[in-house]
């Protein structure tokens, strides 16, 4: 509904499962691009994972290498940064999304050479985010989803906002638990955002399920200056 912001506590407790997921958003007082991204796990290699620094971005990481069964998609750069531009996507479009900008292409141009994940049954959509700072402060969500159950054909959708304080989306990937695992549908959730990274970070991580959350980043990043500040929590550590 037009007008209805969500309390992220609310909705991450509301669902047991949403997988891996991006916030964007603005903070409450105007000066802060904010984001979020967790990453969930049901199976033993997906949870066996940390979020390690990468340069100004990061990486996914087998947190025991011994227990690693197969790294290709479960392993990559959720976070990167290309001069003004910042990516965060669950998966290895990330690189794709970083070549492409360096190129002088677009977002768009990008995620249209991506699909969702070759998982059958689940078709895992892949999501994705990129924070603009060329003037002023934009983002953009995307999501590649599987257009049927049989996973026949790719949907690619991408959501542009102009950011409003105090005021994000969140995008996931899935809309709860089950076998196969239910996609994320429509547009992306409205949600407050708080000016306070420790708490927002502590709201996130407190309401994902114990049973399966693995890792969380948020970052807030000042719009006038570029700095920025993050806050990273593993399970396993």
């Amino acid at each position: 509904m037009a007008g209805k912001i969500g309390d992220i506590g609310s909705i991450l407790r509301a669902n047991d499962y949403p997988g891996r997921g991006i916030i964007t958003g603005k903070s409450v007082d105007g000066k802060k691009a904010v984001f979020a991204y967790f990453i969930m796990g049901r199976s033993e290699n997906s949870r066996n994972r940390i979020f390690v620094e990468d340069g100004e971005g990061i990486r996914t990481q087998a947190f025991d290498p011994a227990k690693m069964k197969d790294p290709s998609l479960i392993i990559y750069a959720p976070v990167r940064v290309l001069g003004t531009d910042t990516i965060v996507t669950n998966g290895d479009q990330t690189d794709t999304i970083y070549d492409f900008l360096a190129g002088g292409r677009s977002f768009e141009e990008a995620l249209d050479t991506r699909c969702f994940e070759p998982d059958e049954p689940n078709f895992t959509p892949r999501v994705s985010a990129l924070l603009d700072f060329r003037s002023g402060f934009a983002y953009k969500l995307s999501i590649l989803k599987a257009a049927d159950a049989a996973g026949a054909a790719c949907n690619r959708f991408t959501f542009s906002y102009t950011p409003i304080s105090g005021t994000g989306h969140f995008i996931h990937t899935y809309a709860g638990n089950g076998n196969p695992i239910p996609s994320f549908a429509g547009e992306p959730e409205v949600i407050e955002v708080g000016n306070d990274i420790d708490e927002y970070t502590r709201r996130i991580w407190d309401n994902l399920s114990e049973d399966y959350r693995v890792s969380l980043y948020v970052r807030f990043i000042d719009i006038g200056s570029g700095s920025h500040e993050s806050r990273m929590i593993n399970k396993n550590s």
